[in-house]
């Protein structure tokens, strides 16, 4: 009589990385981002999404709804942690001088890396989903408009810019970087870069932003018409 065949032992699935209730447990939250940013540079933007980012990771989905409740949150600290790695907020004694430095090393960032390259399609995202707009608005931007806000507020702290016009300068530049990244103009234009930085410094109007033969600064009441005009932003008459 044959003996009986002794039961196969059943696969163990794979292991959940533990969460510390409402406190994240180091070693998970490294181990999403990792996965995410993997699958970042495997499918980009399009093909990223919680349930294989879960997967990969070996955590529970529950909790990387409760630390990122949308992709596009998870896809934020991914991008806020690339871009801290990669980008040195410059600090050269000169506005022009910070701002061309600063944009080259974000065109770059936004041109070699996967969550850089990425970040277009979160933008456009933003135009049709009210969770990814809320991301961008309000977990994306303050942060990165402090950073930037620094840079402007030691300039106008120098004397070269009037500290009353920082926002508007702010959104001017963001502006400039926007329209450049969603419309695909991000190689490393060097001579462009520089002209928008001194228009921009001379935008700010408390100082001198080149050597003395330079053009003379625009009249007051022109002058933030023209300096749109000159960073493309509005069409002319």
């Amino acid at each position: 009589m044959a003996a009986a065949r002794k039961p196969k032992p059943k696969s163990k699935p794979l292991a959940r990385r533990a969460s510390v209730g409402a406190r994240r447990n180091p070693d998970s939250e490294a181990a999403v981002l990792a996965a995410a940013r993997g699958l970042l540079a495997e499918k980009g933007y399009a093909g990223f999404s919680i349930d294989e980012v879960a997967r990969r990771a070996g955590a529970g989905k529950p909790t990387i709804y409760r630390w990122w409740p949308t992709k596009a949150d998870l896809f934020i600290a991914v991008y806020a942690e690339d871009k801290a790695a990669s980008i040195a907020a410059p600090d050269t004694g000169s506005l022009a001088r910070d701002l061309a430095e600063f944009t080259r090393a974000l065109w770059g960032f936004w041109r070699e890396t996967p969550s850089g390259r990425a970040f277009r399609a979160l933008v456009a995202e933003a135009q049709a989903s009210q969770a990814a707009l809320d991301a961008l608005r309000v977990k994306f931007l303050p942060e990165r408009i402090d950073l930037l806000r620094h840079i402007f507020a030691r300039a106008a702290a120098r004397g070269e810019i009037d500290a009353a016009d920082i926002e508007t300068l702010l959104a001017l530049y963001i502006g400039f970087n926007w329209f450049h990244l969603l419309t695909g103009r991000v190689e490393d234009e060097v001579e462009a870069i520089e002209r928008m930085a001194r228009i921009i410094v001379r935008g700010g109007g408390a100082g001198p932003t080149r050597a003395p033969e330079a053009a003379p600064q625009a009249k007051p009441r022109a002058r933030t018409r023209q300096l749109a005009l000159q960073l493309t932003l509005l069409p002319e008459e």
